[in-house]
């Protein structure tokens, strides 16, 4: 018995520091859905925007991680933004819904330059299911029990925006919680910290009539005591309506996109990304469906 609990123990802590090391939940096409990790971005252009990303990650391996996100932002009134958003993530025995309500509020800052503050309320459904373990003995282990908890949170983030460039700043959750802490006694695992975001993008008008833009932009992922993630983004524009390109996150992965735009309202895309990690090799590849809806 004692065997089995230090095994189970090992095992969490290590699932634990990969899952933590990989840090929160991370999208390819993280243009199309940046208010979940910014609030500011609720409202954003006087629009009102749905979005839904569905990534299966690392499909060369058994019980991988697997994410959903939605987002939904629209006006109110002038100046203020309302939305929402959550996030789904199921990985092995672990499962987790984070879900918030955005605001922000706008201020004109120049003739064609807007600065948005936003607030995301909310909190992390955690749940962790035991009965998906196998052990060794028929008998039940006391150290195998369920975990179901709610840890409220509080983010904040800036957005400085015009027609041509973009810089983003965000903190969206900001208090530290447990994931799965030491109950009587037994198996005690991370504590989330809380993660700050940095992007900005830039689009390059490559005729006069904008029928061809270049859209370079960046993702900066960073939280003390892992490596920084850095996704680097470059998407051509055709028509406003074909956008393909690709992403290197570094020393992680790189990935192809390609996003199609339907009557100025619907946009649908698809990235495939292939791990650069010899460690990672039998993972295999992601694949990440977005869509984007404006009313």
């Amino acid at each position: 018995m004692k065997i089995i609990k230090k095994t189970l123990t090992g095992t969490l802590l290590l699932f634990s520091t990969i899952v933590f090391a990989q840090q929160e939940s991370l999208f390819t096409t993280y243009r199309y859905q940046m208010n979940v990790v910014n609030p500011a971005y609720a409202g954003v252009d006087g629009e009102t925007m749905f979005s839904a990303t569905i990534r299966q990650q690392w499909t060369g391996i058994k019980d991988a991680p697997q994410t959903q996100a939605l987002s939904f932002g629209t006006v109110v009134g002038s100046n203020l933004g309302l939305g929402v958003s959550m996030v789904n993530d199921k990985t092995f025995i672990e499962k987790q819904t984070q879900v918030g309500i955005d605001f922000s509020y706008k201020l004109q800052v120049g003739a064609l330059t807007d600065l948005y503050l936003g607030l995301k309320a909310g909190g992390n459904f955690y749940n962790v299911n035991t009965s998906g373990l196998e052990t060794y003995v028929p008998q039940s282990d006391p150290a195998l029990t369920n975990i179901n908890q709610f840890n409220p949170n509080v983010g904040v983030g800036a957005l400085l925006k015009n027609d041509k460039y973009y810089i983003s700043l965000s903190v969206p959750r900001i208090l530290n919680t447990e994931r799965a802490k030491n109950k009587d006694g037994y198996t005690a695992v991370a504590t989330d910290r809380p993660h700050v975001y940095l992007s900005s993008g830039y689009d390059f008008d490559l005729e006069a009539s904008t029928l061809l833009v270049l859209k370079p932009s960046f993702m900066m992922r960073y939280v003390n005591g892992a490596p920084l993630s850095v996704d680097l983004n470059l998407m051509l524009q055709i028509e406003e309506f074909l956008e393909i390109g690709a992403s290197y996150r570094i020393n992680n992965a790189y990935a192809g996109i390609a996003g199609i735009t339907i009557s100025k309202l619907l946009t649908v895309g698809y990235a495939y990304e292939t791990n650069t990690n010899e460690t990672m090799a039998s993972a295999k590849n992601s694949n990440e469906f977005f869509l984007r809806f404006k009313f």
